[in-house]
């Protein structure tokens, strides 16, 4: 349990409405920013990480070698400069001289080499240190084949990053913007162990440190004295307030008592544009909702049953008139518009067929399962806790009914949801959801690798998907290279580990008083590029 440092009391009623707190000592204003967020942090150890709520706060607290603007534009970060070698497998990173931790200690190439190294160490239990497996020797040490000490990042002076590569990484730049590329300071993760996370332990090189962390309450982030733009961060405080209710965040929001929210309740949509016009905002967003299906379970071993599942589903239905024409159908895994597929992606063939074929098609497939009406299949649905996902969830159980299943439903919070996803087997049919870290195909598809045990949901093994995957890693040619992606796409949707169902947009509420906030296809939108009016 976390140890939770005093929150300092704020100003009753309007004064805390208006974004005006209290200081320690009653003397001076500060500027706050009360931010929704979608749910409590599983973790606050950017190692272990994995959720975008878990993101939002990562950002505001610490900053990696380089980061994304209010664009979602990659810029320099705790580096202010980079090099690249002519064969692609050599960067050198030069870090800012002014890089400082908030408790003044200088931020050094070394505390790079140190993070990358902790979060490739089986003992950390990074479930997402995959996603940094293109560094050389990353894979084998996370595996433990090899010693930490080993992996392809060295300091070559308290200013100098070298980072060598397995294979030319076209989005290894973009690849460093995800939380897991943040640093740790080391002293305090040595001197505190898994206890670092705690306020009063947390040192952060980012524009805000953490003042307090009250579960199912809110997460209070002052400005870093210490940060080299401490003078153009506009913001003073962030209380990042956990709504996992999308109704609960408009009904604040209109009273003023937040100024965004970061997701919207899809029923609302219309009358909310009507009353609230701009301040609703509904952007492209690189995403895939999807349920994911566990093959450890005996009927859903069967790509019969998989292939009907999928087939049955009105998606456009979904999108309409669930999601309130806010979400994309959704044919495949990776997104349209992403980076590095040359041609596009793959599609589901019968992703063209009437609605009414499809069902005739399902049901056949069910029969030659051995189920239907007369010898039904229960399956349960577990979704984090929604009105969204809720409504989405019921609809879906209504169009399996016709193959003979009956759904009963499992609802957690998002932590909680998760983490039965990510640590058990404990589910049969899982509502989840993923956002780009970068815009390259290589983030969807790696899910359901088969050694991928933080994010396969769906327990899927298939070693000609791994060889293809493997073979795409390797190849340098981008062209050859999503050639390659997409038959490793075409075998997913063969074989159905996840039914996709919908790409994302971004739904927020954004208060006029809140400047700087910039749509952006990643949905990242940090504290320091904004300021608040009155």
């Amino acid at each position: 349990m976390l140890k939770l440092a005093v929150i300092r009391p704020l100003l009753a009623g309007a004064l805390a409405a208006a974004g005006v707190v209290a200081g320690a000592n009653m003397a001076l204003a500060e500027t706050t920013y009360i931010r929704g967020n979608d749910g409590d942090p599983e973790t606050l150890d950017q190692h272990k990480t994995s959720t975008v709520a878990e993101a939002h706060l990562f950002r505001d607290l610490y900053e990696g070698l380089v980061i994304n603007d209010s664009k979602a534009n990659v810029i320099p970060g705790a580096a202010e400069s980079w090099e690249v070698s002519d064969d692609g497998l050599t960067y050198t990173f030069k870090l800012r001289d002014d890089a400082t931790w908030s408790n003044g200690d200088t931020v050094t190439a070394e505390d790079f080499v140190f993070s990358f190294q902790r979060i490739m160490t089986p003992e950390t239990g990074a479930k997402y240190a995959n996603i940094l497996f293109p560094i050389k020797n990353a894979e084998k040490i996370n595996k433990g084949e090899m010693e930490p000490t080993e992996l392809g990042a060295r300091a070559i002076d308290e200013k100098t990053l070298e980072i060598t590569l397995e294979q030319p990484t076209p989005y290894f730049i973009e690849l460093l913007t995800h939380q897991t590329g943040l640093p740790v300071h080391k002293a305090s993760v040595e001197e505190h162990g898994s206890d670092f996370v705690t306020p009063e332990n947390m040192v952060t090189n980012g524009a805000y440190t953490l003042v307090s962390f009250t579960p199912g309450d809110k997460i209070v982030m002052e400005k870093n004295p210490e940060f080299r733009e401490f003078d153009s961060a506009a913001i003073d405080r962030i209380e990042y307030l956990p709504i996992e209710d999308r109704a609960t965040c408009v009904r604040r929001f209109e009273a003023g008592e937040v100024h965004s929210c970061s997701d919207l309740p899809t029923e609302q949509i219309a009358s909310l544009k009507e009353r609230l016009g701009d301040q609703v905002r509904i952007a492209p967003y690189l995403g895939t909702y999807y349920f994911a299906l566990n093959t450890e379970k005996e009927a859903l071993k069967d790509p019969k049953v998989r292939q009907a599942l999928a087939m049955v589903i009105d998606r456009e239905f979904l999108a309409e008139e669930i999601w309130a024409g806010a979400m994309l159908p959704a044919y495949a895994l990776v997104p349209p518009g992403i980076g590095n597929y040359q041609g596009g992606g793959a599609t589901v063939e019968w992703a063209e067929m009437s609605p009414l074929d499809r069902e005739d098609q399902a049901i056949a497939l069910m029969e030659e399962a051995g189920y239907g009406p007369d010898n039904p299949l229960t399956l349960e649905i577990s979704y984090n806790n929604s009105e969204n996902h809720k409504n989405t969830s019921t609809a879906i159980a209504d169009m399996w009914k016709p193959l003979g299943v009956n759904v009963t439903f499992n609802v957690r919070d998002l932590s909680a949801h998760y983490a039965t996803l990510r640590d058990t087997s404990d589910y049969e049919v899982a509502r989840a959801g993923w956002i780009g870290d970068y815009s390259d195909p290589q983030n969807f598809l790696f899910l359901v690798e088969s050694d991928n045990t933080g994010f396969n949901y769906a327990k899927y093994k298939n070693p000609e998907y791994d060889a293809l995957m493997d073979q795409a890693a390797a190849e340098g040619d981008l062209e050859k290279r999503a050639e390659i992606l997409r038959q490793a796409e075409t075998v997913f949707l063969r074989d159905t580990p996840f039914v996709p169902l919908l790409f994302y947009s971004s739904l927020s509420l954004v208060s006029p008083k809140l400047q700087g906030w910039e749509d952006n296809i990643r949905n990242v939108h940090p504290t320091r590029f904004m300021s608040l009016s009155e």
